[in-house]
């Protein structure tokens, strides 16, 4: 075996990474960036993969979710805030509920780059490289918007660090204080039955404290009441930008990427020769790895021994993404296969991507239900095969968007073109995160 470093990955079948014609610019603006401070630290990724061990024996549980594609256009500090507003209240509902620590991951600060179908996109017989994300090209449809711009990379690492920051200051500046579990209540999420659900929890967190003051606790001096740990992760697409930031720590000499606390190999990037998976078996982060109906789940042992060697809990996070017409057909085996060969993972629902449909408009969207059937199968699939669901992964927002059909509120297609934002795939609002989480936090209590 050829011995790692971090880009032993271009010896490997490189997929979903975009052709550069300018090929000085890409190197001079990647020795920019490996000059640049890391995004993140090593302690804070072994501490996440501390925490998601503790999921894997069911004593924590993971929520994970965020954008679809980050975009230029509309980073701003409320639609930071407003995701992180509502990942906080997602957890105050499992923690209520399951009565366990609930493990807050991001998918942001550096979810920028996406894997596309085809490398070409057809508008009115003109033909242009799809769009593949901001730090990549632009998602408007011109030659030289389409084409692949290295210096969108150090713009990518600029909003990352800018958004990391803000991200910081909510977690531990007093936004995160549980005295204001009530305020976490945005405005259109309030008059909802999502919202006076979420209130009442709200209510039973403030009496619980006025217990604990009443009893003599000083609770403004106890650090995990006034903050949260939050951590961030992104699909580890685009190699050349991550092993830009690819770093040595200089405590324990062992190799962390520093683009994010947690990193995932996409369905399309997942198999045995990538150079994905070569890159994240060098790597110390918690890794996640999707798992589609594609999947090979004796190709995905060989993958795990790779990226996991010494089966070590926390490490891998299994993102599996049927949809629910096939999740019944493929994640037992699945469980079978990994059970069987005794590997320590941790069992993730990412009901999104494989419930994504077109709407009568033309518009990509996806169906609350179908999202909750997914999930609620799976469960009940773990659960029958000795294991448990430790965690969701969603494309979700703070907005008050409508790219996903149903819930409480029964958004239908026709409803779609009122408040379609996204850039890529269709996110939940913050009420359908909501009643998602209150669903799927009871299926699992009860």
């Amino acid at each position: 075996m050829s011995k790692w470093t971090k880009n032993s990955w271009e010896n490997f079948t490189v997929k979903h990474i975009p052709e550069y014609k300018d090929k000085d610019a890409l190197k001079k603006a990647l020795k920019k960036i490996e000059k640049f401070p890391p995004l993140v630290f090593a302690g804070e990724c072994n501490i996440l993969k501390e925490k998601l061990a503790s999921a894997v024996e069911g004593k924590a549980f993971l929520i994970q979710g965020g954008d679809c594609a980050e975009s230029f256009k509309e980073f701003n500090a409320n639609s930071i805030r407003d995701t992180f507003r509502v990942i906080l209240q997602m957890s105050a509902i499992f923690t209520a509920k399951m009565k366990v620590p609930v493990i807050k991951v991001g998918r942001i600060a550096g979810q920028f780059a996406k894997p596309r179908s085809s490398d070409f996109e057809t508008v009115n017989d003109k033909t242009l490289p799809s769009y593949f994300g901001d730090s990549i090209n632009s998602i408007e449809f011109s030659e030289q918007k389409r084409e692949p711009n290295p210096s969108r990379l150090l713009r990518a690492y600029s909003q990352s660090a800018s958004t990391l920051n803000l991200i910081r200051s909510f977690a531990q500046g007093g936004f995160a204080n549980l005295r204001k579990v009530n305020s976490w209540n945005m405005g259109f999420v309030k008059a909802t039955p999502e919202g006076k659900k979420y209130e009442k929890i709200a209510n039973q967190i403030n009496e619980y404290l006025d217990f604990i003051e009443a009893i003599g606790v000083n609770i403004s001096s106890v650090d995990y009441l006034n903050s949260v740990d939050f951590y961030t992760s992104h699909e580890a697409l685009h190699l050349p930008f991550e092993s830009a930031l690819t770093r040595t720590d200089s405590i324990s000499g062992k190799t962390f990427a520093t683009s994010s606390h947690m990193v995932w190999i996409g369905d399309r990037t997942r198999f045995v020769d990538s150079a994905h998976v070569e890159y994240c078996s060098g790597i110390n982060n918690p890794i996640g790895i999707k798992c589609g109906p594609s999947l090979d789940p004796k190709e995905l042992i060989k993958i795990i021994d790779k990226i996991n060697p010494d089966n070590e809990p926390g490490k891998i996070s299994l993102i599996f993404r049927y949809g629910k017409n096939k999740v019944r057909k493929y994640l037992p085996g699945l469980i079978d296969e990994i059970t069987k060969n005794g590997k320590k993972v941790l069992w993730v629902s990412d009901p999104m991507h494989g419930n994504t449909i077109k709407s009568s408009s033309g518009l990509k969207t996806r169906d609350f239900s179908s999202l909750l059937n997914e999930t609620s199968e799976a469960i009940k699939i773990l659960k029958d095969k000795g294991c448990h669901l430790g965690g969701i992964h969603l494309e979700m927002t703070g907005q008050n968007v409508t790219e996903c059909t149903g819930g409480i509120y029964k958004l239908s297609d026709e409803d779609l073109n009122s408040r379609y934002h996204t850039h890529c795939d269709p996110r939940l609002n913050a009420n359908q995160a909501l009643e998602l989480s209150f669903n799927i936090a009871e299926e699992l209590q009860g």
